[in-house]
This record gives structure tokens, sequence and C-alpha cells, in this order.
């Protein structure tokens, strides 16, 4: 059954991808072949979308085309256009401009067109782009159908035009992005790191996503995606294959922990295995703790210079909490404004920033 459900996922996101092209015929086949496998609300929805847009099916399950060609299917287009006609799966208002953005995304030929961006935009255009948008179409704000799939488009666009080594093999690609709603084998290398609701959050102070795996890219934080969908391949072989790098990274990592020494400090706040004395900092006093053997190890020139990696680390390590909660503090507040939140914008000017607080204090007495 679940092998069935991958499948009717891939024939809604070809059934998505053909609405957007304005081929409902092709779309309607790949619904009612969805629904076959794994019945699901979403391919209801676009069945009910499509019947509203005057597109019935056969009684053999295909398309009617020479019932619904001519002049009635252009009056039901046009008429699909008015926002008092809105489909039986949301009863909330929406306007006719709201409408006409999500078909103008659905149309964009590439990233750079949904973002509305030139193809040489700096990460700070970028950044404003997706803002404005992210906030246009986010399904809480606008609720015309089809803002969900624009959403998630504009999402997907800058997350992967944000990412330096994903925007450049995109760009070499050519005329095989002209259509980022197309779901091919080609378009791998095009999927984002990260799910457009977890980007949307980290935007607008939702929090970050709870993934603890994190690394570090030119100095950012790059997130990675708490998960993503795994395609099986058949044989055993194909599954070796798969599962070959992670048995080679579990051993490298417990060869390096062998092979590597353990550091001579800890910075957590409380006393762990190994690091069980606390110390502070001759110059900024800052906590840290050692082994037991520490003080016959490090006297003198080694142990000022020990002092000094420890207020270094200390620091960097202040600077980056301070960076998240002034980020999460803006995004919130910015939020708070724009939908009108009252208790979101008090909970904002509440939230309290004590890294930054450190930092500052610490920065004063350097100076002073």
């Amino acid at each position: 059954m679940e092998v069935n459900r991958d499948e009717a996922e891939r024939c809604i996101d070809i059934a998505t991808a053909a609405l957007s092209n304005h081929q409902p015929e092709k779309a309607l086949r790949f619904l009612e072949k969805a629904q076959r496998l794994f019945p699901t609300e979403k391919a209801k929805v676009l069945l009910d979308l499509i019947a509203k847009n005057g597109f019935t099916p056969r009684q053999g399950g295909h398309p009617d085309a020479s019932g619904v060609s001519g002049p009635r299917q252009r009056q039901n287009t046009s008429e699909d256009t008015r926002p008092e006609e809105k489909p039986s799966d949301t009863s909330k208002p929406y306007t006719a401009d709201q409408l006409e953005s999500v078909r103008r995304v659905k149309q964009c030929k590439d990233f750079y067109e949904i973002l509305g961006v030139q193809k040489d935009a700096s990460e700070d255009e970028l950044k404003r782009s997706y803002r404005k948008l992210a906030l246009k179409f986010h399904p809480d704000k606008n609720h015309a159908p089809g803002a969900t799939e624009a959403f998630k488009a504009i999402g997907n666009a800058y997350a992967v035009l944000s990412n330096v080594n994903k925007r450049r093999q995109y760009d070499q690609c050519g005329d095989e992005r002209r259509h980022p709603s197309r779901h091919s084998p080609g378009n791998g290398n095009f999927e984002p790191d990260i799910s457009p609701e977890d980007l949307f959050n980290m935007f607008f102070g939702g929090g970050y996503p709870s993934s603890n795996a994190h690394v570090y890219t030119n100095g950012r934080m790059r997130y990675q995606r708490r998960e993503r969908r795994e395609r099986q391949r058949d044989g055993g072989l194909a599954l070796f294959v798969q599962v070959m790098p992670i048995l080679i990274l579990v051993i490298v990592s417990a060869l390096s922990q062998i092979m590597v020494n353990n550091p001579s400090y800890s910075l957590s706040f409380r006393p762990s295995a190994g690091y069980s004395q606390k110390r502070l900092t001759e110059n900024l006093k800052v906590p840290y703790y050692v082994g037991e053997q520490f003080s016959k190890e490090f006297t003198g020139v080694n142990l000022k210079n020990l002092e000094q990696t420890v207020e270094d680390d200390y620091i960097s390590n202040l600077r980056n909490n301070c960076w998240k909660e002034k980020q999460q503090k803006e995004g919130m507040l910015y939020r708070a404004r724009y939908f009108g939140d009252t208790d979101l914008y008090q909970r904002a000017q509440r939230a309290r920033t004590p890294s930054c607080a450190k930092l500052s204090e610490i920065t004063a007495s350097l100076h002073g």
C-alpha cells in the first residue's frame, strides 16, 4: 500500500504541473489514476477544481473535451476569475487581485521569474523579494485557489537560489530550468534543503527547524531539512549501495574518535565526563571546565594562550546566539505588524536577548 501511495503522489505532482501548463485533460487522467492507487484529499480537491472549471469526466474516466469546448468552456473560465465563485474546498473570501497573483506565479517559467528578480540578483535582493512574496501568498493571508502551491513554489525558488552551489547548477542547466513545476529526474539537483514552511518560520519568527544538524557555510548557518522523501530501488545491490556511505561514515567517525585527543577544556555550563574542575579565565572571567591533570599540563605561557582560546570561543558562541535572538525577535515583530497580531507583537516586545546583552557587556569591558 505504501508503494501505491508514493506512485499516487507522483501522479499528483504530474497533474499539478499539467494544470500549471494549461493541460487539464492530462491532469484529470493522472488525478484519477492517483485516486485509484491511493485516495487522498489533495487529489480530490484538484478534481473538484477541474470540475468547477467545466472539465467533466466521461463514464470511462477520461475528459469529455467535446462537451466543454467552445463558448461554454470560455464562459466557465471567465467566471472562475470572479472572487465570489470560489471552489467548494474553501469558504474564506479572497480578492480578484489575489487570484490573478496566484495565476501569475503558476505561469512563471523559472525560479528568477517567480521571485521577480534578475539573474544576477544579490542575496539581499532575494531575501527582500522572498519576504514580500511569502507574506503575500501565505495561506493564512491569501485564500485564493492555488495560493498554497504558489507559496510552496516561492519557498522552493528562494531555497534553491539562496544556495550558492544549487544556484550555480540551476544556472548551468539552461532550458531545462524553464519549467520549475515539472518533476522529472533531471530536476533532482534542484530539490531544496528546507521545506517552504520551515523557511517561512525561520524568516518570520516561527522558530528555526527543530533538527539539530547544521553546518556553517561562509559564516551563515545552513539548515538541513528535517524530513526527506526517499525513493526506494529494487534489488539488494541497490540497497547495499545506498547503505554503504553510512557505514563508511560510521567507521571513519569511530576511528577519528580513537585517534584524536580530547580537547583540553569544555565550555559547558556544568561538569561533564573528563571535565570536572571549574576555572575562570584571568582576563574576562569566562567559566570553563578542565580535567584533573590540567594544572600539571598547562602553566605559564601555555596557560595564557589556552585561556585566550577559551575567551575567543566564548565570544564567538555569544555572537552566533545573539544573531539568532535578533533574527527571531525581528521576524516576530515583522509578522505581528503585517498580520495585525497584537498578542504576537507584545510577546516580541518582551522577548529577551541575553546573549546580546552579555556580548555588549564584554565588548564594553574590552574597550574600557
